[in-house]
């Protein structure tokens, strides 16, 4: 499972979010550091592809696709040196494959602190550059001292000597224009600036309307970032008290009203898998239908090997139909009467909205 970790000031809407997308009870409140221990809890991948699926095939069971979300406590200007929490907490989303930062940008005369997502922005940033500066600076001086008498650690030095001048001079490495490789190279050290980002701006109830140009300005801060950034506005705390709201009709009849749509946490979570290269495939039948994740590039064999690596190691061959496609025909025996089913091998690169059946044999 995929792990998403927040990251912001304090009360810029972090635990408001976790909530809003795991329907966790993170405590979210208006004072500085509510959230001390990390909150981890799990987020659906909203698909109405798949909720079709199920409905076709009048399925006892439909499962979507899942994140994990890890909320921490709020980061301070000075972290690094000791100020607030400190920035030991940032350990907790070391490992996560994304970073959501969640940036305030509403007025509240009970809430402390600047509503300026740039300076938010900014002190995240720093914070993070300078908790990966010290990382870098450790594993530098040991990989130096091996690496004369070991001539392998020759890429790692390089890599790490390029990541400690872009910290030093506060630029987090996701805008240091690294070459996938250098990246790579520097992946076992789990540092927080050395992965991809997903941008919250947290708009007021009453600038719904304003969010999106308040995204537009923070994304132009990040156009040396290339693909590694992307930036979304939202009211978090619409979104949360929607998620909240049980009944699906009652809860789309609110988001209606306020002008939402389907809701920003659809388009954050679609926002998030596309930053990370992950699509979706579908089985579907009358025992349950899934929506299954898998790497953009990825061969039919590895999709197998997400339901179980014995699918994988005998893998024989998919039979595979795009989604509203098999909606078209009305279900899998129609479509394959009518020869729509496309029998492919282990070279097939999947699509998203492929609706897939494997045979293997071990």
């Amino acid at each position: 499972m995929e792990r998403f970790g927040l990251v912001g000031l304090p009360n810029a809407g972090k635990s408001s979010l976790y909530n809003a997308l795991t329907g966790g009870g993170a405590l979210a409140a208006p004072y500085a550091f509510a959230t001390k221990d990390p909150n981890i809890g799990v987020a659906r991948v909203p698909d109405s592809r798949l909720d079709r699926l199920s409905d076709m095939s009048q399925s006892k069971k439909t499962i979507h696709a899942a994140v994990e979300v890890v909320d921490i406590g709020g980061l301070v200007e000075g972290a690094s040196k000791g100020e607030g929490l400190g920035n030991k907490f940032l350990a907790n989303i070391r490992e996560v494959d994304a970073i959501v930062f969640v940036l305030r940008a509403f007025e509240d005369d009970d809430v402390p602190g600047p509503s300026d997502p740039l300076e938010h922005l900014r002190v995240v940033e720093l914070e993070l550059a300078l908790a990966d500066l010290e990382t870098v600076e450790k594993r530098l001086a040991d990989v130096e001292r091996r690496s004369k008498l070991d001539k392998t650690l020759g890429d790692d030095l390089e890599a790490l000597r390029l990541a400690n001048d872009s910290l030093s001079a506060g630029l987090p490495l996701y805008r240091a224009g690294l070459t996938p490789s250098v990246r790579q190279q520097l992946a076992p050290y789990f540092l927080l600036t050395n992965r991809r980002v997903l941008v919250v701006v947290n708009v007021g109830e009453d600038a719904v309307e304003q969010a999106d140009a308040a995204a537009d300005r923070v994304a132009a801060e990040f156009q040396s970032a290339g693909d590694n950034v992307e930036v979304i506005g939202m009211c978090v705390q619409l979104e949360a008290e929607a998620a909240a709201i049980e009944d699906p009709a009652e809860r789309a009849e609110m988001l209606d009203g306020f002008g939402l749509g389907e809701g920003a946490l659809f388009r954050m979570v679609r926002s998030a898998y596309h930053l990370l290269g992950l699509r979706t495939y579908f089985t579907t039948g009358e025992k349950e239908s899934r929506a299954w994740t898998f790497f953009e590039g990825s061969t039919a064999p590895v999709c197998a090997g997400r339901i179980h690596t014995d699918f994988q190691r005998g893998f024989i061959k998919a039979e595979v139909i795009q989604w509203d496609e098999l909606l078209e025909l009305g279900s899998w025996h129609a479509a394959k009467d009518v020869g729509k089913i496309r029998v492919e091998g282990k070279d097939y690169v999947a699509q998203d909205g492929d609706v897939m059946e494997f045979r293997f044999n071990v």
